[in-house]
């Protein structure tokens, strides 16, 4: 299972990336001048930024098999996972509006959907390795 999540990690980081570069493609970080973006730069950079800490913390565990590890990933997690969800409501609150303007309205539904399904499930295997780790 601690593989398993490896793997899913990677895989949610694809689309992220791919969202992150629609983002800045379709002038992301010029809007932070006009303040037309629902989506400031500290949101849009530190979720990925934190997801990549996490991964080097489960890629720590995975190599010494220690608790503590499994557990400081699971938390920096449950960050990235909330800096998400937070992204996610402002994307669809904004979604199609008339007012929408931002460049997170570039993003298309799949890879928002891909890049969500895959996280939830990183999330779920990394708590039950942590979990299962514990009782060991």
């Amino acid at each position: 299972m601690e593989f398993a999540a490896l793997v899913a990690w990677v895989l949610s980081a694809i689309p992220g990336l791919y969202l992150l570069v629609v983002w800045l493609a379709h002038g992301g970080l010029k809007q932070q001048a006009t303040k037309v973006t629902r989506f400031p730069v500290a949101l849009v950079l530190s979720h990925p930024l934190l997801g990549l800490a996490g991964l080097v913390v489960w890629v720590f565990y995975l190599a010494t098999g220690h608790q503590v590890y499994a557990w400081t990933a699971f938390g920096v997690l449950v960050l990235v996972a909330l800096l998400g969800f937070l992204m996610l409501t402002r994307w669809l609150v904004g979604r199609g509006g008339r007012h929408a303007r931002g460049a997170e309205q570039a993003f298309p539904m799949v890879a928002v959907a891909v890049h969500g399904l895959v996280a939830v499930t990183t999330f779920i295997l990394v708590f039950l390795t942590a979990l299962i780790v514990s009782r060991s």
